[in-house]
């Protein structure tokens, strides 16, 4: 009973993941996922490496996740089980990075620059 550790990140989010054998529990944080994520599009984003490779069922996956808001915090979990998944049977991998489930989303905020009120926005110019 061997357990892979994975990382996700996404945004400001980190996913810790553990898997190992088991009957498909995941809770996030000590508490059960459909009660951490409770709308029907994220609990899908949780499942959706599970489905792709048609694994539902066989893994316990317990994750810490730190950082970001809810749809970070996703992302940076589904990327983590895709990853740990790869680890595991590494003929998974062509049907995850066919859907895009293996690429980290470099997408950040961009940080504020002195002398403007935020990233790109600037002051009122007043020309005289």
């Amino acid at each position: 009973m061997e357990v892979t550790n994975t990382l996700g990140r996404r945004k400001t989010s980190v996913a810790r993941i553990y898997m190992q054998n088991g009957t498909g529990n995941v809770t996030v944080n000590g508490r059960d996922f459909k009660e951490y994520f409770p709308t029907m599009p994220l609990q899908y984003r949780i499942r959706q490496p599970f489905m792709l490779t048609e694994t539902e069922g066989k893994y316990d996956v317990k994750v810490v996740v730190k950082g970001g808001g809810m749809t970070g915090q996703i992302e940076a979990i589904r990327l983590g089980i895709s990853r740990a998944l790869v680890q595991i049977d590494e003929e998974m991998k062509p049907k995850l990075k066919a859907e895009g489930l293996l690429t980290r989303d470099p997408r950040m905020v961009e940080r504020k620059k002195p002398g403007q009120p935020k990233a790109r926005k600037q002051f009122q110019f007043s020309k005289r």
